[in-house]
């Protein structure tokens, strides 16, 4: 599986990745993220010592560690603004305490887990990728921004299994998180067979907040990739479309378009195409309707 989990957004048409649907099913386009698999990024972190720097204009971050894949020992971050010493501690975060294992952030093609970007207005962001292990769990990122003069604070966020590419949105000067909606892993279907749809998230005043409805151009894109995901399953017969189905639903509705979405839907059941292989009673009607509730209760 390819390493770059999510599209350039300097690029014309946007990459996208591939999302494995079991019992043989084609592999799909799509613009959410799976995560890496453990040999993946086993293979691709150093055991023993390791060290890694960034820097952008005056502030410069070091990470160190030790340890072999996947238990790290000491991490320790510092970070420094114009020679001064703004934040220098252990690493822990709240899904693995002190065992997170540092990962680059999605799509930074450097192999170095720590960013120092522009997240918001002021002084450079540090950005740290961790990883907690495990078959399907769990990407996290810290953003260590300045809370005063003199000292730098900590943020951090669970992404789960998408994890997170840094990128600078249209019309913006600014970096921000592109990943996609975990929440809707498990959902209706199997991990694999789950459709996760785009999600936006803006970093400022140390918190995260949804802006995925800024951008109807990325959120039809993704859309698209998941209706010919759905297209794809029916034309192969493939008995598990609920997953992707559910993503371009909640596509839609972040575009406004709910009656003709649901319109769509009852088609589709109408004509015996909505199915899950985990779990059998969840189809035609019955899966529209506890799609639309999932989709009010989530904010769609």
């Amino acid at each position: 599986m390819s390493t770059q989990l999510f599209p350039d957004l300097s690029a014309p048409q946007p990459t996208v990745r591939r999302s494995r649907l079991r019992r043989g099913a084609s592999r799909f386009s799509c613009v959410a993220a799976i995560a890496l698999s453990l040999t993946t990024i086993a293979g691709a972190v150093p055991a023993s010592a390791a060290t890694y720097k960034a820097s952008l204009g005056t502030v410069s971050a070091t990470l160190t560690y030790q340890g072999s894949y996947p238990e790290p020992h000491g991490t320790t971050m510092t970070i420094t603004n114009a020679g001064h010493v703004v934040y220098h501690g252990a690493v822990t975060a709240a899904m693995c305490g002190k065992l997170c294992w540092p990962q680059p952030t999605g799509g930074s093609g450097t192999g170095n887990p720590i960013r120092v970007v522009r997240l918001q207005a002021g002084s450079p962001d540090v950005v740290l990728g961790l990883y907690s292990a495990g078959a399907h769990c769990c990407f996290v990122e810290e953003v260590f921004a300045p809370q005063s003069p003199s000292t730098y604070a900590k943020t951090e966020i669970n992404l789960g299994d998408p994890g997170a590419r840094l990128e600078t949105l249209p019309g913006s000067p600014y970096v921000a998180l592109l990943t996609a909606d975990d929440t809707f892993a498990y959902a209706f279907t199997d991990f694999a067979a789950s459709g996760l749809p785009i999600k936006l998230l803006r970093f400022q005043n140390h918190r995260f907040t949804n802006v995925t409805r800024q951008y109807p151009k990325l959120i039809r894109a993704d859309a698209n990739q998941w209706l010919s995901a759905f297209y794809a399953q029916k034309s192969s017969r493939y008995q598990d479309s609920v997953g992707v189905i559910a993503a371009w639903a909640a596509d839609e509705y972040l575009l406004g378009r709910v009656g003709a979405a649901d319109q769509f839907l009852h088609q589709q059941a109408a004509a015996g195409h909505l199915h899950s292989l985990l779990n059998p009673s969840v189809k035609g009607v019955v899966f529209i309707t506890q799609l639309q509730k999932f989709l009010q209760h989530q904010g769609y």
